[in-house]
């Protein structure tokens, strides 16, 4: 301490420096500590929709028992229940299934006294989502695609149970047995009060490679939600959903996974 250089200059021994040391922690408390971050970073696999939430997101539970196999199984009919019984469409086994109500089993419905007068429409509204222009766009637009390219897409506006259900199967020939041409696509548009995403989807095989599960999977929740329709309204969240799917078929490709851009020209659109 205080000790001289030969040169004149004061030298701080080291001895005289702040010690700082380290806290010691225990191998347990390390362990226990990866533990607790494993299970906080569990994935669930309970992703349900709830038809009596006001959220539009899709919720899963934050503390369950691990689900069997058998669970699962039944998870996966609920919710394929939901949305047959929804639209009425045991029409293919091929559906995409957005996020919707997966516990409740809604009967199925057959009314072909809501089906429209006039066949051949492409564009069913029981309950009314579009405005009579907006209608015969969408109907215009749905009959080129079907001209130029073979692919049938319908739309169904309802209100559950107001539906044709199970009718429109016969009005648009769909989902019947040896069927070849199997290239169509239904849209089912249902707000379920406010609470649920107002797209579903029932899919033919002929469609499956063109248009996979993803797809529709980023389709509804892009346009679907309760929040895009509170700020954009349904009519546009219908016609974005439809316009996204027919700019996909008219592609080169004829393929999509991810949803178009908005703003599309009408002539993308084969208008």
């Amino acid at each position: 301490r205080g000790r001289t250089s030969q040169r004149g200059h004061k030298v701080t021994a080291c001895t005289d420096l702040p010690v700082i040391r380290a806290p010691v922690v225990s191998m347990t408390k390390i362990l226990s500590l990866f533990a607790a971050i494993a299970l906080v970073a569990q994935p669930s696999s309970a992703f349900v929709q709830s038809p009596s939430s006001s959220a539009t997101k899709i919720t899963s539970s934050a503390t369950r028992t691990p689900a069997s196999k058998n669970d699962d199984d039944d998870l996966v009919t609920d919710r394929r229940s939901a949305v047959y019984g929804m639209a009425g469409l045991a029409i293919s086994p091929f559906v995409v299934l957005p996020p919707s109500p997966a516990n409740a089993r809604l009967e199925g419905v057959n009314k072909p006294e809501l089906l429209p007068s006039e066949p051949g429409l492409n564009v069913i509204q029981v309950e009314k989502f579009l405005t009579k222009g907006q209608e015969k766009r969408v109907n215009e637009m749905l009959t080129s695609l079907e001209k130029d390219t073979g692919f049938r897409v319908k739309l169904l506006c309802q209100a559950y149970p107001r539906t044709p259900g199970l009718a429109i199967r016969e009005y648009w020939d769909l989902g019947k047995e040896d069927q070849k041409d199997d290239k169509y696509v239904v849209l089912v548009a249902d707000e379920f009060g406010g609470k649920g995403n107002v797209l579903n989807f029932n899919v033919g095989e002929g469609c499956k490679f063109a248009l996979p599960n993803i797809f529709f999977t980023r389709l509804t929740g892009k346009f679907g939600t309760t929040f895009y329709v509170r700020e954009n309204g349904v009519d546009l969240a219908i016609i974005n959903a439809l316009e996204a799917i027919v700019t996909c078929l008219r592609s080169e490709d004829q393929y999509c996974v991810s949803v178009p851009e908005e703003g599309l020209s009408m002539k993308s659109l084969g208008m």
